[in-house]
């Protein structure tokens, strides 16, 4: 089971709603629905997280690309909002990485068969691919920016020891418990 809510910060202290996430289905969605629930390009937090599992935050500053932390990277990669915090850039991984993986392995010819060069002789593999090495693969545990709530009263080393009940202790952080205890 999945819950998600939007804090908003305002003029006025901090605005919360629950948000559902059907139409949501990558990144640039989320951060479209974060930066429509802000009225003057404040900073908007959108808050995700599957029961017991993981949770993440996405913090959205106006024009500014999304700041992502993610509580349990290889859990999050198992759940489909998940996938979707989860980018190329947050893995370590180059945009587009996989496709050019797939590119390169149908030109090195996995299938063991080895092609002849000029003089007949067979050319040898040019891929040091590890069996063991699995390219798709999501660290275990925190991955993500940190810092991304330290500015508004939560430490790094606070964001780290948040399991259970983690929205509400940021939202306390923040001082928005109570406007967040209006939507849940």
């Amino acid at each position: 089971m999945y819950f998600a809510a939007l804090l908003a910060r305002t003029e006025d202290g901090w605005e919360a709603s629950d948000t559902e996430l059907d139409d949501v289905e990558t990144l640039s969605d989320l951060t479209d629905l974060a930066r429509e629930a802000s009225m003057d390009e404040d900073t908007v937090l959108v808050y995700i997280e599957q029961e017991d599992a993981w949770f993440g935050v996405i913090r959205v500053d106006g024009e500014e690309d999304p700041r992502i932390y993610v509580s349990d990277a290889s859990a999050a990669a198992r759940s489909s909002y998940g996938e979707i915090l989860l980018t190329d850039e947050l893995l370590g991984r180059e945009p587009g990485a996989e496709d050019e993986i797939a590119a390169l392995e149908e030109l090195v010819d996995l299938d063991s068969t080895q092609d002849e060069d000029l003089h007949g002789r067979a050319a040898p593999v040019v891929a040091d691919i590890d069996p063991d090495h699995d390219p798709d693969a999501v660290p275990a545990g925190p991955l993500g920016e940190l810092g991304i709530l330290t500015d508004l009263g939560l430490s790094e080393k606070e964001l780290l020891t948040l399991r259970t009940d983690a929205l509400g202790e940021i939202a306390d952080a923040l001082g928005a418990a109570e406007v967040l205890e209006s939507v849940r």
